[in-house]
């Protein structure tokens, strides 16, 4: 990616997580100086000149500190799940976005580049072709929408003349490493606890690591054309806007799962529920885990339910046009790398497909 003007200092908060990580040593790789802002330092980006800010989110003095120095925030960080405490969400996702705003404020950042979510737009409809035209959710049987949808509108509203901001949506992050969608898939399905919830002909859009970390620079470049100041200069058409990010390639999900653990060797899910089932057993594990003295995800939620068995692929005209955004990864080469990967990191002894 191209040089973002004056300074090129960032700070990147969740700089440890998987799409953090790897805006991480992309940014290295440019020779480009990097701050992280997370709970824990990690030694190998340390040994490779980051510089770490050990602090929650919810430590809003520490996160308005952090953003001291720097150019551009690249904010990835958020408490994320399906189930939680709203409380939870809200503190980490609401007010520790507003404590970097205020730190961006205070310290003179010129760029702020958000990791939001699609699911900022649940309705608890199917999303076919969806843009950003779409209002946000007010109303979503799971705290981390809610909270993402408020953080989003904060962030957009703060864009001004001194601080461009952007939020991207990415949707649904894979790859190789990656530490949370596929091993999650994985573990349910070899556990015998993976179902094929509705008609099982629902198609989603993914979004490879790469290209979502394309994205971002993308996204910081966008915010960095001609100051405000200069004579006759409009700001940038990214400015104070959303954006989905995808793979371009919407998948019929059960398929794609299916023959992911297929070519894994393992067998393809075949028991099904309906989405009215699903929904139902949802809202009775919801109303269980509320009283329970449990710290455990439930099995079933209606969010999750709704996520499994609805369309949610995106429109990707805005970020091509105003980003200049197109996926270098396809879903088949992204694919068989995660299968290589998988494969390779097998136990010893275990027989491959």
């Amino acid at each position: 990616m191209s040089s973002v003007g004056h300074s090129s200092s960032t700070l990147v908060t969740g700089g440890t997580g998987f799409l953090g990580r790897r805006l991480v040593e992309r940014l290295l790789a440019a020779g480009r100086p990097v701050t992280v802002l997370a709970r824990r330092a990690d030694p190998a980006l340390a040994a490779r000149g980051v510089r770490f800010i050990t602090a929650a989110l919810d430590d809003p003095a520490a996160v308005t500190a952090a953003c001291a120095g720097h150019a551009t925030v690249f904010h990835t960080a958020a408490k994320v799940g399906v189930w939680g405490r709203y409380d939870d969400f809200f503190r980490t996702n609401v007010l520790g976005t507003r404590a970097l705003l205020a730190g961006c404020h205070a310290h003179g950042v010129a760029r702020l580049v958000y990791t939001s979510t699609p699911s900022v737009v649940y309705h608890g409809q199917n999303l076919a072709n969806a843009d950003e035209s779409l209002p946000l959710t007010t109303a979503c049987p799971s705290p981390y929408p809610l909270t993402k949808a408020i953080a989003e509108r904060d962030v957009l509203a703060a864009n001004s003349a001194t601080l461009r901001t952007i939020a991207l949506r990415p949707h649904l992050i894979w790859g190789v490493g990656d530490p949370h969608l596929v091993p999650r898939v994985l573990a349910r399905a070899r556990a015998g606890r993976l179902r094929l919830i509705g008609d099982g002909q629902n198609k989603v859009d993914m979004v490879h690591v790469e290209n979502a970390v394309d994205a971002h620079l993308l996204a910081e470049r966008a915010l960095s054309g001609s100051p405000l100041s200069a004579l006759n200069a409009q700001p940038p058409a990214a400015c104070g806007r959303p954006y989905f990010i995808t793979n371009g390639e919407p998948v019929v999900l059960w398929d794609w799962i299916n023959a992911l653990l297929t070519a894994l060797g393992e067998p393809p899910v075949t028991r099904r529920l309906s989405l009215s089932t699903a929904s139902a057993l949802g809202a009775v594990c919801e109303t269980l885990w509320r009283v329970l003295p449990v710290n455990t995800e439930p099995p079933m939620t209606r969010f999750i339910a709704a996520e499994l068995a609805k369309d949610h692929w995106f429109n990707l005209a805005a970020a091509r046009r105003d980003l200049g955004y197109e996926p270098r990864v396809t879903m088949a080469e992204g694919t068989a790398a995660l299968v290589a990967s998988l494969r390779s990191a097998r136990p010893t002894g275990t027989s491959a497909p």
